[in-house]
């Protein structure tokens, strides 16, 4: 696996910002264990070096994540490995993650493409962007702490509809829910995404942090619900149900 399929970059146009780039476009961006490993080594960085003040998530052109790779998570499930997988860890890291976090879609942003939004502090996406989480459908369940952190910004109805009957939003309908901050033309979206990264990262940092801290809350509700989530999803994960549903998938 290339690490190149995620990109970490520190743009000299933006200091104190770093990037996190998905770039898989060939596999619609699918994330693999090793580059949730990438990602997690990259916000750990970010937590330790006084000179990030901000991270940013980016895809490809008319793609954010098609969410994980299913012949990974295969492989997964039928090693019986008793480790948690790759995406629990980075999935932990991005809940405690110390700096600011915004990200920018375009496009497709499928599963943990959408879930990973919720844990951003503002995310711009453009016109042509769908949000969706079909775990259901692949006989999982939510994870990243969607299942509680979805009805509290979108509401019972909406996170009922995207989280277990696989309904999609567009980028007008999670604007309008409250789950993203503001709607641009896909030419836009990083432009757009690293001004908003680099003036945050303009901003007096402890103050910054406190502000932050003081808006998102506790994260004992949010790790406690990570946790909770992943007891069911590593059963599920290993279900004969959910076996058969990558399977079909993957025969598409």
């Amino acid at each position: 696996m290339s690490d190149n399929n995620i990109l970490v970059q520190r743009p000299e146009a933006h200091p104190g910002v770093m990037v996190i780039r998905f770039n898989r476009p060939e596999k619609k961006n699918a994330i693999t264990s090793a580059m949730y490993d990438r990602m997690t080594a990259a916000l750990e960085e970010a937590n330790g070096d006084e000179a990030i003040r901000a991270a940013a998530f980016l895809g490809t052109e008319g793609c954010f994540s098609a969410g994980n790779d299913m012949g990974d998570f295969l492989a997964y499930a039928m090693s019986g490995s008793k480790e948690a997988p790759a995406a629990a860890v980075f999935i932990k890291a991005l809940a405690v993650a110390e700096k600011p976090l915004v990200s920018g879609v375009d496009g497709l942003a499928i599963g943990i493409g959408t879930t990973l939004n919720l844990h951003c502090d503002m995310t711009v996406a453009s016109s042509r962007s769908l949000f969706r989480t079909p775990f259901v459908d692949l006989a999982l369940v939510p994870e990243a702490a969607s299942s509680l952190l979805a009805p509290k910004v979108i509401g019972h109805q909406r996170a009922f509809a995207m989280l277990v009957a696989g309904e999609g939003l567009s980028a007008e309908a999670a604007l309008q829910a409250g789950m993203i901050w503001k709607v641009v033309e896909p030419e836009a979206v990083e432009a757009e995404t690293l001004a908003l990264a680099a003036s945050l990262a303009k901003k007096p940092p402890q103050a910054l942090r406190i502000a932050r801290d003081l808006v998102r809350g506790p994260r004992d509700a949010v790790l406690s619900r990570i946790d909770e989530e992943l007891v069911h999803f590593a059963a599920q994960l290993r279900s004969a149900e959910a076996r058969a549903a990558f399977e079909a998938f993957l025969k598409r």
